[in-house]
């Protein structure tokens, strides 16, 4: 049995918290954020994220004891459930603090993407509707970053598409890992009614729409990098969507999706200034 600091953190879904820190910070440093400021927004959404992340296993609880769910600490009864619902309200309460640093507008964003997250934990998830709050909450991160400039600006529209369609790929690859584990536990959400094989399309689809998006975006003539990008990304939509259609979903599938994420974050990061209005 781990240590209960160790379960905490196992708790709060350290992979996906990460990775949106590292997401949100990059985007600081593309738009270059001075090295205080780039920490406070970092801090800011890591808090973000573990509120997210403790109240998902705390809401989830019984049902991932149900289905005797091994990694998830709570369920195993490594940690009180009453710690890790306290500590998500903790965490909620230092991002709204931390973020209030970067301004209203930062902080408005960052409410609303925050509601989106503990909205999907709280029974959205269940529902046909379980992708909104992923394609509201990601199409708001840029926004969070480029209104916590020190001279705040809007992201923009075709910014704000690629964060929500990546929310959406997000949302397809977190859950369908979980599918049969979910359906026996009364989870019906979009990727569940789509079955296995369509989840995987839509999901390369809004990676290869980003990507489009993410290129053309900053406006003509389109950067070599950004040209690059464009090469990588649509050529793993094409092999996961091959692979989707001749077999069935591998572990493959799921480091193709993500390898797509990975390359329209780092293209988002290199268009910079551009992603603001």
């Amino acid at each position: 049995m781990a240590s209960k600091p160790i379960s905490l953190l196992l708790a709060s879904h350290p992979g996906p918290t990460l990775v949106v820190t590292v997401v949100a910070t990059v985007l600081g440093i593309g738009l270059g954020y001075p090295p205080g400021r780039l920490g406070i927004l970092a801090l800011a959404i890591l808090f973000g994220q573990l509120s997210i992340g403790w109240s998902n296993d705390w809401l989830d609880a019984a049902r991932d004891r149900e289905v005797a769910r091994a990694d998830k600490p709570a369920a195993r009864g490594d940690i009180p459930t009453a710690a890790v619902r306290a500590s998500a309200f903790v965490a909620l309460g230092l991002a709204v603090v931390t973020t209030a640093f970067l301004g209203a507008g930062a902080l408005i964003a960052h409410a609303v993407a925050l509601a989106g997250g503990w909205a999907y934990n709280l029974g959205l998830k269940s529902t046909v509707f379980s992708f909104v709050p992923f394609a509201v909450s990601f199409g708001l991160l840029p926004a969070i970053a480029t209104l916590g400039q020190v001279r705040p600006a809007w992201p923009a529209l075709w910014v704000l598409a690629a964060g929500a369609l990546l929310g959406i790929a997000a949302h397809v690859t977190n859950v369908l890992p979980d599918l049969a584990d979910d359906a026996r536990t009364g989870i019906r959400g979009l990727p569940h009614r789509l079955g296995v094989r369509a989840s995987g399309l839509l999901a390369f689809a809004c990676l290869a729409a980003a990507t489009v998006l993410i290129t053309v975006g900053p406006g003509l003539p389109v950067r070599p990098l950004l040209i690059v990008g464009l090469v990588i990304g649509l050529g793993a939509v094409v092999a996961g969507v091959i692979l989707l259609l001749r077999r069935s979903p591998t572990r493959l599938l799921m480091q193709l999706i993500m390898t797509c994420a990975i390359v329209d974050v780092v293209m988002l990061a290199l268009a910079g200034q551009s992603i603001a209005v």
